[in-house]
């Protein structure tokens, strides 16, 4: 793992910058706009983001959630997670994953929950890699379109 990349908690106030990211991660098809007003509104929920950086540059993101549910206990929650498509397949996935778990050990969470896009074969590998397993199905249903 080359040693240029640094990983580190963006703080609130910055964490628009992680809007180009999410993006892309979206495949550009959710506005900017509507993506700051929703991350406006998940601030004060307890949404927090890791971010991996090469220099200056944000080239990572990994949206975090502390969360309490009946069958997982205390977990996190990884969400929005891309590595800019010029730095993937260098490991900053997995360091994101190491920081992740070390600091969802040291808050006591008894277990890690992600959601992963049915046809993202990949994200499903990525996230199957670093241990997590099938458990059941995730399910939306668009309020607006009735």
């Amino acid at each position: 793992m080359e040693t240029q990349f640094t990983i580190s908690w963006i703080p609130i106030e910055n964490l628009k910058s992680i809007l180009p990211l999410a993006y892309i991660l979206n495949g550009e098809q959710i506005s900017m706009e509507v993506l700051q007003d929703r991350l406006s509104e998940m601030i004060p929920m307890g949404y927090k983001c890791i971010g991996v950086y090469h220099g200056d540059e944000l080239i990572g993101i990994c949206g975090v959630w502390i969360l309490n549910k009946l069958y997982a206990g205390k977990h996190i929650e990884p969400d929005n997670v891309i590595i800019s498509p010029d730095y993937q397949g260098k490991g900053i996935g997995k360091l994101m994953m190491d920081f992740l778990v070390d600091y969802a050990r040291e808050i006591g969470c008894e277990t890690a929950e992600v959601n992963c896009y049915v046809k993202n074969e990949r994200g499903k590998k990525f996230w199957e890699t670093h241990g997590y397993v099938p458990l059941g199905f995730h399910m939306i249903k668009r309020l607006k379109d009735e």
